[in-house]
């Protein structure tokens, strides 16, 4: 892959909740630069991110119920929309696991439906991913929630937050891609820090990967 194929696969993420000042500044100055797919920042961060990259091609991401899910549907849909008027472009949402252990797959399907379609009724434009943190499920769960999210109208299914016990693994991501198919988007996100694992993923069938390592990995492509 060149530089440019690669970094256009990239969310190019930082989430943390302390860090330098000037963190996302330099997080949408390097997506600019190398051309990431997405600039994936806070929900406070979303207003400041969609100034700094206006006009330059690079999607505007954020995370919603992050990092645990647990936020009642209503209350995430309002963060979706909120982030979306704040000119956010890409939803991550995380799911609720113990709804999806609890409830009934139609209910569950029911709240999705609802999360996947408040952000789109803003914009069309809209990408909606669904965050089912693998670390904490079985194999079957991983298949249901990807079932489900497929169901509800989502763009993609991605394998964790970043900040549960593990991260993505190539199992996980050939399972994801094989459950939803061929037209269904897959993102591989946590632990891929170099040009190894970020192959690795695509090679599993990942077609966007969820980094902070971003320029690492694109610098080390000749071209």
């Amino acid at each position: 892959m060149t530089k440019r194929e690669i970094a256009a696969c990239i969310d190019h993420t930082f989430l943390k909740a302390a860090g330098d000042p000037d963190a996302v500044e330099r997080l949408c100055a390097e997506a600019k630069k190398y051309h990431f797919a997405c600039a994936m920042v806070n929900p406070a961060e979303v207003k400041r991110a969609a100034e700094l990259l206006d006009g330059s091609g690079v999607r505007v991401g954020t995370v919603v119920g992050f990092p645990l899910g647990q936020n009642t549907v209503k209350v995430k849909c309002f963060e979706a929309v909120e982030a979306v008027q704040d000119g956010a472009t890409d939803i991550d949402y995380v799911l609720n696991i113990r709804d999806l252990r609890t409830k009934p797959s139609d209910a569950v399907l029911e709240d999705l439906t609802l999360l996947n379609l408040a952000p789109k009724k803003v914009s069309d434009e809209v990408v909606t991913k669904l965050i089912i943190e693998c670390c904490y499920l079985t194999d079957d769960e991983k298949v249901l929630a990807c079932r489900l999210a497929k169901k509800a109208g989502f763009d993609f299914v991605k394998t964790s937050t970043g900040f549960g016990t593990g991260g993505a693994t190539v199992a996980d991501v050939a399972l994801m891609r094989k459950t939803v198919g061929k037209t269904m988007g897959v993102k591989a996100a946590g632990g891929i820090r170099t040009l190894d694992d970020a192959l690795k993923m695509l090679a599993a069938g990942a077609n966007r990967l969820g980094c902070s390592a971003g320029v690492e990995i694109v610098e080390k492509l000749k071209s």
